[in-house]
């Protein structure tokens, strides 16, 4: 192996590292951000002794949203 490619593993780990990390912030700190689960759209179906909620907007949001930043990315290394 050159030494260019573990350059390169180098660089994807430390990415990685990043985006897990900043995930992880998202996670821990989720309930404080207002609109995250509450937008119009989101499935809640409230029974006697039955909850289901499924965040369908949100999903959308954060899908195009980590899509964005993977597109950004992909033009930062050409």
């Amino acid at each position: 192996m050159k030494m260019d490619s573990f350059q390169n593993i180098g660089k994807m780990l430390i990415i990685s590292g990043v985006i897990i990390a900043l995930l992880g912030i998202l996670i821990t700190f989720s309930d404080r951000i207002p609109f995250l689960g509450k937008l119009p759209g989101d499935i809640k179906i409230k029974k006697e002794n039955f909850v289901f909620y499924f965040p369908v907007v949100t999903s959308i949001l954060i899908s195009i949203l980590i899509s964005l930043i993977i597109y950004f990315f992909n033009r930062m290394r050409k």
